[in-house]
């Protein structure tokens, strides 16, 4: 069963990294509009029957991944408001917990890092970590799926499997990179007999192939060792590789270099034979370790997505980096002749933190450029909540995050994310209704559709913001500030929300809402998901998460979008 709680998200123009779902109580409540569309039944093949799987998230048949989801109850679709009137267009994806401009709620499972996605003589690739031997961590290896629309996949055999001495303990996370042949490469980071990480290089046995079925490793493994200086268990991640100017390719690479995470610099003309440069691209005194970095151009005032090699006017370049078992990222300005990246401030320097692409359950994410859409496309791991005895009754762990594109903001100040189109493909039934006002605390059910799998769009009006609750401080931790505000919180303006996968009987569910708040200058948006009740089993994880909407109430409706999924 599931409840509809009023959920604040931003705009497709506002679905920035900042987003994040909360349910809020309010007096009076008008909803503008209501759409909910079934979809499809559409699982991934499995010969055995698996409880709590996924119905559209990418994730293999069986056995462990690096991901995560979270699991709830039945389902039934409720709307719960309470004091106010509000607006709301918000983006949530109850299936990708936390917060970006779309929010998903997640079911346990365990998964690996994406890596080297790409788009190859019209077919999509996806590789993964993966453990083609149980559902723990273990035997790492390329685990390979192909798509033609990012929807229905199709799995392959494994592309990269811990056999020499190089990589005899795991073929663990990289990329891949469309050569100027057309050609594409894998650059994946091995650990030895000694756990070292090195740096390899593997091509496709037959790149007239589309779906690149085999893949052999170079004979020129491993292409690069741990330099001087770097802790040699912790030299790993390649990036996806770009061209500058003068014909030569770069990649980063992440390092811990006297206890500071370092994005490694690394020069080759052909691919094969690369030099360290005299400085990193970037470093950070936050961390010890950037994890999984990625480094792209984005367009300023547009939408389209850039090949990872394209500079020039008008263009800055995200630097995206794991690490607090979150995905940080920076803007900058890329100088490709000196090889300079100047950003204002490191991670975190800034008051209100540095942009995440996400605020929940999100980690060692990769992107790609769509040539065939001209699009940048965003992945992510989702890891497990639940026990490892949980993850071995089920047969399987983890999962990723719904493929997003991402660009930058219309203000250049931060990132936008939003589901991609191929999803609505998914979309049967339609059920609508309109215009309804509602008073504080009413709960109501929408009917006419299974709640397991529906897309919801909610649109609301709230006029009078003057009641809304005073923010003292103008930095505030919004993931305590969801804590000490659950859903259970009644407030002045809030909690407005969806309560997710719920039973009938209330006693389970996941709450995703959104409070308001007035500061001296303005308002501000809390989004929140509280798992405090997702599960009546104890050893669950139930963080309750939060972030504040870059959006003002004052000028913009807020729209809440929510994709739930098929179990």
């Amino acid at each position: 069963m599931m409840w509809l709680l009023t959920q604040l998200l931003s705009l497709k123009t506002l679905m920035q990294i900042y987003g994040f779902c909360v349910f809020s109580l309010c007096c009076l409540l008008i909803i503008n509009g209501l759409e909910v569309a079934a979809f499809k039944d559409h699982r991934l093949r499995s010969n055995v029957s698996q409880p709590y799987r996924t119905g559209y998230h990418f994730q293999p048949s069986k056995n462990w991944m690096n991901g995560t989801v979270f699991l709830v109850g039945n389902v039934l679709l409720f709307l719960l408001l309470v004091n106010a009137i509000l607006w709301i267009n918000v983006c949530v994806l109850f299936h990708d917990l936390p917060f970006s401009p779309c929010v998903f709620v997640w079911w346990l499972m365990e998964f690996a890092d994406p890596n080297g996605p790409m788009y190859y003589k019209g077919v999509y690739h996806f590789f993964y970590q993966y453990n083609p031997y149980g559902p723990l961590w273990g035997n790492m290896s390329w685990g390979h799926a192909i798509s033609y629309d990012l929807i229905n996949w199709v799995h392959l055999d494994i592309a990269l499997v811990p056999n020499e001495t190089y990589d005899i303990n795991g073929c663990f996370s990289g990329s891949t990179t469309i050569l100027p042949t057309g050609e594409p490469v894998i650059i994946y980071t091995s650990a030895d007999e000694n756990l070292h990480q090195l740096q390899n290089l593997a091509f496709p046995k037959n790149s007239s192939d589309p779906l690149l079925n085999e893949w052999v490793k170079s004979s020129l493994n491993p292409i690069l060792t741990p330099p001087d200086g770097v802790d040699p268990i912790n030299f790993r991640d390649p990036s996806t590789g770009w061209m500058g100017a003068d014909g030569e390719w770069r990649v980063v690479i992440a390092a811990k270099i006297n206890a500071q995470g370092s994005a490694i610099l690394y020069k080759s003309k052909d691919f094969k034979s690369w030099a360290k440069a005299s400085s990193p691209l970037y470093f950070s005194n936050k961390t010890n370790m950037l994890e999984c970095p990625d480094f792209y151009p984005v367009v300023v005032n547009g939408t389209n997505g850039l090949d990872t090699s394209v500079q020039g006017k008008n263009i800055r370049h995200v630097f995206k980096a794991s690490f607090n078992e979150h995905d940080y990222y920076v803007l900058g300005n890329y100088d490709p002749k000196s090889d300079r990246y100047d950003v204002g401030v490191d991670f975190m320097d800034n008051a209100k933190e540095s942009p995440r692409y996400d605020y929940g359950r999100f980690y060692a994410s990769k992107s790609f450029y769509d040539n065939e859409k001209k699009r940048r496309i965003l992945w992510s791991w989702v890891n497990e909540g639940d026990t490892k005895s949980n993850a071995v009754s089920k047969g399987w762990s983890g999962l990723q995050t719904i493929p997003k594109s991402i660009w930058l903001s219309e203000k250049g100040d931060q990132l936008v994310q939003w589901p991609v189109k191929e999803l609505e493909k998914l979309r049967t039934k339609k059920v609508h209704s309109g215009n309804k006002k509602l008073k504080g605390g009413s709960k109501i059910e929408i009917s006419g559709i299974t709640a397991s799998q529906a897309d919801v769009e909610i649109t609301f009006s709230l006029p009078n913001l003057k009641n809304a609750e005073v923010l003292s401080v103008e930095v505030v931790d919004p993931q305590i500030l969801c804590t000490q505000k659950n859903a259970s919180m009644s407030g002045n303006l809030g909690p407005f929300g969806l309560l997710v996968l719920a039973s009938r009987d209330l006693t389970e569910y996941t709450a995703v809402f959104f409070r308001i708040f007035r500061t001296a200058k303005s308002f501000r948006v809390l989004m929140c998901v509280d798992q405090s009740r997702s599960s009546l089993r104890p050893e669950v994880d139930k963080l309750i998460y939060g972030a504040f909407l870059a959006l003002d109430p004052r000028y913009k409706k807020i729209s809440l979008k929510t994709l739930i999924t098929p179990l």
